[in-house]
């Protein structure tokens, strides 16, 4: 089957001038009007540098948190403290010198305002207007909305990996009113977890975090090329419940369908010892996963499970990592961590799914050792579940070239 050509932002052969509507994911936490953790941003940057240097104009489009509570001030006060890579002085001579990107702000993209500034833009200008979801047609992909906002742009750029398996109206329905391209962060996304759909070999899938119901069709497929299988996280949980191990009072997910039969084929790899907390007593024990108490919490992947782990891991070529191993919201966060150094230390092509995951690679500073850490969540299962997402396959579709 010949694979499909996505185009790309490095397919469009004249930018200078042009306005460029892009969109980013920007959903980043924030905690007292402050970023707590800026990686989505900083790899969108490149997009944005790429844009600044073709001297487009730029129309930045994003969301931040679930409504419109939330606001992307905070995200364009970051970005205007950091330096414009591309920019160059030619009043300090050398190299130029390096000022501050300069990022305009619209507080409300319903407005006469917004249609002003973007008027009013400057080639290698870039302005981001506030959350999207401040109006409701963004999540149901209305078609006037869409193209309310492909009015801005002459050129449509979707660079937001995350949110790219949402049929929203800034990710699908405004490729129907303006040519469209990714950027080179969903570039990079599509590059490297494709690695994953055709594996090297040895290849180990670690599978966390919850929700069964959600991840079942990429435990079915990853069971069929994949070499190992390891699960934890609720996931685990939902095995040992199935099995009819004692799980105490741990979080189980709700489902209805077994999971005892996909243990047949040997590829599964369950924890062989557990760290689970007493609600009695509060007490914190390392317990094989035949010993837990109806009165306790299983609450992260025990020593002796890494130690196993890390004897395949040396003989792994390919290592592909969703979900975290223990509650570590709630501070169990041994497992995960200890598991990503081990990773980070062996040759093999390391992939870290989106989320929670990457969250604590974050963390940890561990990006620059493995091979690949993703921008997506839910966008990144749907991906390796199906190579495929609604918002790249929009794009692929657009007939505007």
């Amino acid at each position: 089957m010949k694979e499909i050509a996505i185009p790309t932002i490095k397919d469009i052969k004249n930018l200078k001038g042009k306005r460029v509507v892009l969109r980013l994911d920007f959903n980043v936490p924030t905690q007292n009007g402050k970023i707590v953790e800026t990686m989505r941003i900083d790899r969108a940057l490149p997009t944005v540098e790429y844009l600044i240097k073709k001297k487009a104009r730029v129309i930045i489009l994003s969301h931040i948190g679930k409504d419109a509570s939330s606001s992307l001030k905070p995200v364009v006060q970051y970005l205007n403290t950091l330096p414009a890579t591309t920019y160059r002085s030619k009043k300090t001579g050398g190299d130029g010198g390096r000022r501050k990107m300069k990022v305009g702000f619209v507080p409300d993209f319903r407005t006469e305002q917004a249609r002003m500034v973007v008027d009013s833009l400057p080639e290698g200008g870039v302005v981001v207007f506030e959350n999207l979801r401040l109006d409701n047609r963004e999540l149901e992909n209305d078609p006037e909305f869409a193209k309310y906002l492909a009015s801005f742009g002459d050129v449509y750029v979707n660079d937001a990996f995350a949110v790219s398996h949402r049929a929203h109206a800034s990710v699908v329905g405004i490729t129907k009113y303006l040519p469209s391209y990714i950027g080179l962060l969903i570039s990079d996304e599509i590059k490297n977890l494709s690695l994953a759909l055709n594996p090297k070999h040895p290849f180990l899938f670690i599978l966390g975090g919850a929700k069964f119901d959600t991840k079942m069709p990429l435990m079915k497929k990853f069971m069929k090329i994949a070499d190992h299988v390891f699960v934890g996280g609720i996931l685990a949980n939902d095995f040992f419940h199935d099995i009819g191990l004692e799980v105490g009072k741990s979080v189980v997910d709700t489902y209805d369908f077994k999971l005892t039969p996909l243990l047949k084929n040997g590829k599964i790899i369950l924890p062989s010892d557990v760290v689970v907390k007493n609600i009695d007593s509060n007490k914190i024990a390392i317990k094989n996963i035949d010993n837990v108490s109806s009165t306790e919490i299983i609450v992260d992947v025990g020593p002796e499970t890494i130690k196993n782990l890390a004897h395949i891991l040396k003989k792994t070529k390919l290592v592909v990592w969703n979900g975290p191993l223990g509650y570590y919201e709630g501070g169990f966060d041994k497992g995960t961590i200890t598991l990503l150094n081990e990773i980070a230390e062996i040759k093999a092509t390391s992939i870290i799914g989106g989320g929670d995951t990457a969250v604590v690679v974050e963390k940890l500073g561990l990006g620059n050792k493995l091979s690949f850490v993703s921008t997506g969540g839910g966008a990144t299962l749907d991906y390796l579940s199906d190579g495929k997402l609604v918002g790249i396959d929009a794009v692929i579709k657009c007939k505007k070239r």
